[in-house]
């Protein structure tokens, strides 16, 4: 997957501004230290060099979205449903059920940790007003049991495996005219990572790191420059993903993790009213669980998916319990809304609305191993 014109690159370059702060993960008080980000000509060089590119995508609650086949939202795992196999297959520990996850012999992320970087546009959107407060989400997560369903996928047992970044990147643009496509993520990605060399020995890259980036509301995102599969509420006819997670290999820096999480609360990617932080931040914790849960147990596509089941053909650890729910509309059309349904859950002591991820060893969606 490639950058644009070379036009393009460089509107997209010039768009992002210099004034990136780096502040406190939990988001409550300013650092003292400060790094400028500036996604560079070389940055989107470097992105449209880079191999093996995969993503995969979580579907929105869209009309478009339900058009589409699933395979159609992600290239790591193969370009045809046909490969699946409808009967389910015995092993020594009994029946193999439909739904359970298979293995593909491709690394999963046994250690990792997460950093956060967010767009703001034109210096606005504060983290609490645009996304609630993930970067405590994910330390909660980390410390619960709920973070433990991995533990049958990765063959470790470990606490304290999975962390969050002290810093987190915030990164001020002018909003382009155009909408953003995985290559531009690439380069912001990569400029981030490049910025950070410093702070440990060498490039903070490969299995052990992945990279979120927040898109603020308002901001379109696309896979390519055909801006035909895209996040975009303000265009219905090609918003068919809420959220994706995808890895690369630069040339100069190696394998990299990272998701794209665009602005939830929308309706088509918005968790249910009434969660316990707020049906804005809920739904941008219910997002950010997916992705990262989906990032350990198959971070290129080759780990951990359904590959025996038609119906769920692809669908990795998040896909398989990614529960919706209806409303009546008071105002309709449309008659009924669509949202998310994820499990009121307690994490680290505090409550959270995020959704259950599919566990082989009990055949069923779980929040514990």
């Amino acid at each position: 997957m490639v950058l644009g014109p070379l036009l393009r690159r460089v509107s997209i370059k010039s768009a992002i501004t210099a004034s990136v702060a780096v502040f406190c993960g939990l988001c409550l008080h300013a650092q003292t230290t400060k790094r400028t980000v500036n996604p560079s000509p070389a940055d989107y060089a470097a992105a449209a060099e880079a191999t093996n590119v995969k993503h995969h995508a979580w579907p929105a609650n869209t009309e478009a979205a339900k058009t589409m086949k699933g395979m159609g939202l992600s290239n790591a795992h193969g370009d045809s449903a046909a490969q699946a196999v409808d009967t389910a297959a015995p092993d020594s520990g009994g029946p193999r059920y439909p739904a359970d996850l298979q293995y593909h012999g491709g690394p999963v992320a046994v250690s990792m940790k997460n950093h956060l970087i967010f767009l703001h546009p034109n210096g606005g959107c504060t983290i609490a007003g645009c996304w609630g407060d993930p970067g405590r989400f994910l330390r909660d997560l980390f410390q619960s049991e709920f973070i433990h369903v991995v533990d049958q996928y990765t063959g470790s047992t470990a606490n304290d495996r999975y962390t969050v970044a002290r810093e987190a990147t915030n990164i001020n643009y002018t909003p382009p005219s155009i909408p953003f496509t995985d290559a531009d993520m690439q380069a912001i990605v990569h400029a981030v990572v490049v910025s950070r060399e410093d702070d440990d020995d060498g490039f903070a890259t490969g299995y052990g790191n992945e990279y979120h980036v927040f898109l603020p509301p308002g901001q379109d995102e696309c896979f390519d420059s055909t801006f035909t599969v895209c996040y975009s509420p303000d265009k219905p006819s090609t918003w068919f993903f809420c959220a994706y997670h995808g890895s690369a290999d630069f040339k100069d820096i190696g394998h990299v993790l990272y998701s794209v999480e665009p602005f939830a609360g929308v309706m088509g990617c918005s968790s249910r009213p009434g969660t316990p932080n707020g049906q804005l931040a809920d739904s941008t914790n219910n997002v950010l669980s997916h992705e990262t849960f989906e990032t350990i147990t198959d971070p290129d596509g080759t780990a951990w998916w359904n590959s025996l089941n038609r119906g769920l053909f692809g669908a990795e650890i998040g896909d398989e319990c990614a529960f919706v729910i209806f409303f009546r509309n008071p105002n309709p059309p449309p008659p009924l809304l669509e949202f998310f349904d994820p499990s009121n859950v307690t994490l680290n002591g505090k409550p959270y609305a995020a959704q259950p991820e599919y566990n082989n060893a009990a055949h069923a969606c779980t929040t514990t191993p």
